[in-house]
């Protein structure tokens, strides 16, 4: 039996290290596919630079300046999120040393009660108990006693000790966190410089090149190398997610973006495509965690603004139309996910800035241009209704806000199908 015990003993053991080795395997794995996928992409970047047919662009100017100003937004975002999590602990941690302070209190004076009760007793010794020739029954209740007292002193003091040690060490805790939070303060302290100086250096250059950058908005060719440039990084993206394992696979239901009869009716009313109207609808933390295909007609705009561009409508010059939604929103103003999925592009693109796609999957992905700030990477699983960048003007656009466009299996159709913006 003991042998048997033994080898049972012996299995759990390794099960429980097998299963330790399976997770770090996983993890080691996951870490694997992350670095492919920003390999792949990266390549896919490197593409579309080479193939570009005109080389320099007046836009092209500012695109060290607003990747820069979108990091370093971004940088700031995260010493935040750490800032407010260190200043979390560090209350905790007063608020338990205050707490043991008087845990301790309370126990050094239980002691000290004790001590003064065994002092006014008179401490009388266990063998004098034994030897005085009293009667036993007395003498075993007196040596019971004594024994009740010996031991609570003794738990006392260890108790006492214990939370000395305690309060030293949550002391020490406290003061590591304090050095943490001074260091944080101090990055933020040089990311805001940093992040004015990037501001200054990008205005100064758009006020020179703001001219020809809107020479260049009016020409036809401009607008159709920026769709040709766009589509072209769809597909090869679609290729490279097409290899890359999902984060959370799911069987998800299809369904054609194409608008049917009916649809425009039930999803977005007949009125003035000229017409700004208000956003004040935005998708909500969690909405859209579902399967994409099955989402229609309950997702949410991704930015509070006013809809001022719209699919199918004719673009400055003439000649070309828009092929997703200008959203006008003050520069900063949060954008948010329209649905769960993972980031598979965030960079400076020509003619779109600061641009972030989201893979929803089944072939459905939702773009996001002209933002200030890019606050996910590649790579990171997105919640539907979560932040992932703030609106801006960048790549040349001339008035802020957020371009928005929807596509599935490479081809843009209207988000208005598709959204409820009541």
């Amino acid at each position: 039996m003991i042998g048997r015990a033994l080898l049972l003993a012996c299995c759990i053991g390794f099960g429980a290290l097998a299963g330790t080795a399976g997770a770090a395997t996983n993890a080691a794995g996951a870490k694997e596919e992350l670095r492919e996928l920003k390999s792949r992409i990266e390549a896919v970047q490197k593409r579309i630079a080479e193939a570009e047919e005109s080389k320099n662009e007046a836009a092209d100017a500012l695109q060290q300046s607003e990747r820069a100003i979108s990091d370093a937004n971004r940088a700031l975002s995260e010493l935040s999120d750490r800032s407010r999590g260190a200043n979390a602990a560090l209350k905790g941690l007063k608020r338990e040393i205050e707490r043991g302070e008087r845990e301790r209190q309370s126990h050094q004076a239980a002691l000290g009660e004790l001590l003064y009760q065994q002092y006014v007793a008179g401490r009388p010794e266990t063998l004098g108990l034994l030897l005085n020739g009293g009667d036993p029954n007395a003498t075993a209740r007196r040596l019971h006693y004594l024994t009740y007292i010996g031991r609570a002193r003794s738990e006392a003091i260890a108790r006492a000790r214990a939370e000395v040690a305690r309060l030293e060490k949550l002391a020490a805790e406290a003061e590591a966190k304090a050095t943490e939070l001074a260091a944080i303060t101090a990055e933020q302290a040089g990311q805001r410089q940093r992040l004015e100086q990037e501001k200054r250096t990008r205005a100064q250059m758009l006020a020179r090149i703001s001219r020809d950058i809107e020479q260049q908005r009016r020409q036809i060719g401009t607008f159709k190398r920026d769709e040709t440039r766009l589509t072209r990084l769809i597909d090869q993206l679609s290729r490279v997610i097409a290899k890359t394992p999902k984060p959370k696979p799911a069987p998800q239901a299809r369904a054609e973006p194409k608008e049917r009869s009916g649809d425009r009716s039930r999803s977005a009313p007949k009125e003035d495509t000229t017409a700004r109207v208000r956003i004040d609808r935005v998708p909500e933390a969690g909405a859209g965690d579902g399967a994409f295909a099955q989402l229609r007609g309950r997702l949410a705009l991704p930015v509070r603004g006013e809809l001022a561009n719209r699919f199918g409508s004719p673009r400055q010059g003439g000649g070309v139309v828009w092929k997703g939604l200008f959203i006008a929103a003050p520069t900063g103003e949060e954008v948010r996910a329209v649905a769960a999925g993972r980031v598979v592009y965030a960079d400076w693109l020509r003619g779109f800035g600061n641009l972030l796609i989201i893979d929803h999957g089944d072939s459905y992905m939702s773009l996001y241009g002209y933002n200030e700030t890019l606050y996910k990477q590649v790579g990171d699983v997105i919640r539907g209704g979560e932040r992932v960048s703030a609106a801006g003007n960048t790549g040349g656009h001339p008035e802020s806000g957020l371009y928005f466009e929807m596509r599935h299996e490479g081809r843009p159709f209207d988000p208005m199908t598709w959204v409820s913006v009541r």
